[in-house]
């Protein structure tokens, strides 16, 4: 796992209206140390917040004292605190990731004009969770709670590209890879080859693997470790979903995933080692 891409700091920059300066000043120190592994020198902080030595020491001590930073005198380092963790937590009990996810999802239909889908991952299969319908009269549906095999969904490969190899063979071994259209994929290699693919894509492809007349592309969704614990799909049928469309709903529905991974405080780790085979 890599550490979170480091987004540019608050900085103590002018006031604006209706902003506290201080807590300004003092949300971009947390961002500072947030986004530094091992901790941070009092002199990097202000580099990096662009504010005074002396002004970063008195936010850092008042910080302190409430238990948000943490001070290594060992290596004169500064590094986020045990109550910023507690925060957290309260943060990661209270998210509702179908809640957060509703919004993003209907500004993926009225951007594409297509159904917009979420579901999570459970025994090798995915479970819808929520839908946005298109508008259009022949439109893909599925209701919350209904089940498909992972390997012949986009949602499902999605997320089973982001796994280890050797989860995806282990499930492969239990589950089987049962055809259900001519589209289907029944080969262990040919479905590893199809989620190396998808790793270079950033989206995958349901081409009427599970059902026929019907095309679906989709993007995982990330927690706080970097590990897919859902994803997002855009369907419709194959009359409105040629080869050209592809790519352009393939970015929304990266763009989507990752406006969702973002507001469920996840991050993107590095792709699973899935490679191309011959």
């Amino acid at each position: 796992m890599s550490a979170r891409a480091a987004k540019p700091p608050r900085t103590g920059g002018g006031a604006q209206p209706g902003v506290v300066q201080s807590l300004t000043r003092a949300m971009s120190l947390l961002d500072a140390l947030a986004a530094a592994e091992r901790g941070l020198g009092l002199s990097e902080i202000a580099q990096r917040v662009k504010l005074p030595v002396s002004t970063v020491h008195r936010l850092l001590t008042t910080l302190q004292r409430f238990g948000y930073v943490h001070f290594e005198s060992e290596r004169g380092l500064w590094q986020v605190g045990v109550q910023a963790f507690v925060v957290g937590v309260s943060f990661l009990r209270s998210r509702d990731i179908a809640a957060i996810a509703r919004p993003i999802l209907a500004r993926m239909m009225e951007a594409s004009g297509e159904t917009a889908n979420l579901a999570v991952a459970d025994q090798g299969e995915i479970i819808y969770l929520a839908q946005v319908e298109s508008r259009e009269m022949m439109r893909a549906m599925a209701k919350p709670g209904s089940r498909v095999a992972m390997y012949c969904s986009a949602l499902g490969k999605a997320i089973l590209a982001a796994w280890p190899e050797a989860e995806v063979r282990r499930l492969i071994e239990r589950r089987g890879l049962a055809r259900l259209t001519p589209n289907t994929i029944t080969s262990g290699a040919r479905l590893l080859d199809e989620l190396a693919a998808i790793r270079e894509k950033g989206y995958a492809l349901d081409d009427e693997e599970h059902s026929i007349g019907l095309r679906c592309v989709a993007a995982a969704i990330f927690d706080e470790i970097g590990q897919p614990v859902a994803a997002v799909s855009l369907s419709a049928p194959k009359a409105r979903l040629p080869n050209a469309r592809l790519d352009p709903l393939g970015t929304i529905v990266r763009d989507g995933a990752a406006e969702i991974t973002r507001a469920f405080g996840g991050l993107k780790a590095p792709p699973a080692t899935i490679t191309r085979r011959g």
